[in-house]
């Protein structure tokens, strides 16, 4: 099994997720959490499923989807790392520092 990590962006963003759904269904909060965090699980097994990231154009930063939520992550050596998780209408804004 290949390890998924999440930094620390990612797990901000899912916490921010989970409020803002929170606000009026926290059972549906949740749900959507946990379907996130087994699409991760997935894409961990199988890294090179995902996408290529446009706005990148590197073969190790892919993406992901559900529903409107881009998962976008790094492929290394032994697994992925979650780089970030948002809604898909919002611009992609990572710091070259992550990828």
């Amino acid at each position: 099994m290949m390890k998924l990590r999440w930094t620390n962006r990612s797990t901000d963003d899912l916490a921010a997720i989970y409020t803002y759904i929170a606000q009026n269904n926290p059972k549906n909060a949740k749900q959507w959490i946990d379907k996130l965090r087994r699409r991760a699980r997935s894409a961990a097994n199988s890294a090179l499923i995902g996408r290529m990231v446009p706005e990148f154009g590197q073969a190790d930063i892919r993406e992901v989807f559900v529903d409107h939520y881009r998962i976008v992550y790094r492929v290394d050596k032994d697994g992925i790392s979650i780089l970030t998780v948002f809604e898909g209408h919002k611009l992609l804004n990572i710091p070259k520092l992550y990828v």
